[in-house]
């Protein structure tokens, strides 16, 4: 893991004790459907879903895949996707490259595909925007984590979930094109990284109990 993130990581360990207790009740049965389909001998999969999956949703899909990592959780894989494709913003981009992360864009104009590295050696993960039920994505079995209300209410049922939790965060678009912009769009990729991990931190000790 490249020493940037594992320090940005160390970091928001720091700040479990901030997350409210409704809301680590709310993260926890992230941890639970991970460890269920561990314990089975299945792989878990996630996909974080937010209207356009420009931005909160691809923040959870990246911190999953590195929280995995970082706490050793294997059979793990995370995707994102939207009620509508847009593209990955490149505020949310920029956000993710402070934090420690490499990317690399192939050369759509419209919506390019993402290469996002947390490692050297090892997998990357895939970010492009799409819907929730593009062919990318798994389309049974999977926990669909809800990033915002509007994609939550715009999706009464997600097809294939086998479970659906809302984690709703603030859209850091709303301070595009303002002074703040850069500001509220790296705290809202630590505010996501910090509840991600606590998320992935219970998983250990739900396979051992």
């Amino acid at each position: 893991m490249f020493p940037q993130i594992k320090s940005y990581i160390e970091d928001a360990v720091k700040h479990f004790d901030e997350i409210p207790e409704e809301r680590k009740q709310t993260l926890a049965e992230i941890s639970k459907y991970v460890a269920s389909k561990m314990k089975a001998g299945e792989k878990a999969e996630l996909i974080y879903i937010c209207t356009h999956n420009s931005r909160r949703s691809h923040f959870g899909q990246i911190w999953a895949k590195t929280a995995a990592s970082y706490y050793g959780i294997e059979s793990f894989q995370s995707y994102s996707g939207g009620t509508e494709a847009t593209a990955f913003n490149p505020n949310a981009i920029r956000a993710a490259e402070k934090a420690g992360f490499k990317i690399e864009k192939d050369n759509c104009p419209s919506n390019p595909k993402y290469i996002v590295k947390y490692q050297d050696n090892g997998e990357s993960i895939l970010c492009f925007s799409k819907k929730y039920d593009d062919s990318a994505n798994p389309n049974e079995g999977f926990c669909a984590i809800m990033t915002c209300t509007e994609a939550d209410g715009a999706c009464p049922i997600v097809s294939g979930a086998i479970a659906r939790i809302s984690t709703p965060y603030k859209d850091p678009k709303a301070l595009d094109n303002t002074h703040e912009q850069d500001a509220k769009y790296s705290e809202r990729c630590f505010q996501i990284a910090t509840e991600t991990l606590y998320a992935f931190s219970l998983v250990k000790s739900l396979l051992n109990s």
